[in-house]
């Protein structure tokens, strides 16, 4: 099978609509998705400062939206950003192969973590996830810092 940046930016698009979501209700600008056989069968966004909920991550709000689809082994995941250790820990757990990420300028996350872990990450290095990252962190610093764990 041939490597498709067209699809992986089509799948991208719907994780950045849900950052932007995240934004308009106030939380922090982050989204994901979960892909099975080029299906999207999750989305999710950051909804820590939404939900009071520090655990509510993009990616683990996408996860808990595709509710108990039995394996993960043949899915890929999408995220707006490079994922924390607490997210990347999730793919671990559940056996997701793969991760496309928008972008690592503004975090640098868990990389080394998921590819110790046989993980395939794939950084798509999109510039307007980068501009959309850096003006909310520098309008936001004190949430952004809360949000990964620097206070």
């Amino acid at each position: 099978m041939c490597y498709s940046l067209d699809e992986d930016l089509r799948v991208m698009q719907v994780a950045i609509d849900e950052a932007k979501r995240s934004m308009s209700e106030g939380g922090i600008p982050i989204g994901a998705a979960l892909v099975r056989d080029g299906v999207i069968i999750a989305k999710g966004h950051n909804r820590r400062v939404q939900d009071n909920d520090p655990l509510m991550h993009a990616e683990i709000d996408c996860i808990r939206n595709g509710g108990r689809i039995g394996r993960y082994g043949d899915t890929v995941l999408y995220s707006t950003l490079m994922p924390c250790y607490l997210c990347a820990g999730a793919v671990v757990q559940f056996g997701i192969p793969k991760v496309v990420v928008g972008e690592s300028v503004n975090f640098a996350g868990a990389e080394a973590f998921l590819r110790e872990k046989g993980i395939a990450v794939v950084n798509l290095c999109l510039d307007e996830l980068i501009q959309m990252m850096t003006e909310y962190i520098t309008a936001h610093p004190d949430i952004w810092n809360e949000d990964i764990g620097t206070l």
